[in-house]
């Protein structure tokens, strides 16, 4: 299974990235509850784009936050400087083993626990 970063699922939403969503249509995709809040709570967000994107949050399994994510999110903030999504959906994939697909790879990468693909620029994990 993969977790969306919030930057992956706009981008896969775009009509200009229908061959990057193709090629990740045949996981299991997820994406955090706080991914949910940005992209829907944009506060510019246009009544017909609002719809794709529910009906997509509908496709996919959004993984609510728990106890055990809010803990390694704040440890996550304890030991560099990092944006609250960004260690919820961090410490998302690492509570439930997830490889992270993010145009952010950079921001991630400190986490050495944490396996990450951008799916942009890296070929699509294998399926094990």
């Amino acid at each position: 299974m993969i977790l969306l970063d919030s930057n992956t699922i706009i981008y896969f939403a775009s009509p200009g990235f229908a061959d990057h969503r193709r090629e990740y249509s045949s996981f299991d995709l997820a994406a955090s509850a706080v991914s949910r809040i940005e992209v829907l709570g944009y506060h510019s967000l246009e009544q017909d784009k609002e719809k794709d994107f529910e009906n997509y949050f509908a496709s996919i399994l959004v993984l609510e936050i728990t106890s055990e994510v809010v803990e390694r999110a704040i440890w996550l903030r304890q030991q560099r400087k990092m944006g609250l999504g960004d260690a919820v959906v961090a410490a998302t994939a690492l509570v439930h083993k997830l490889t992270l697909a993010t145009r952010n790879t950079r921001d991630f990468k400190w986490i050495t626990s944490l396996s990450l693909v951008d799916p942009f620029e890296d070929t699509a994990p294998s399926q094990d």
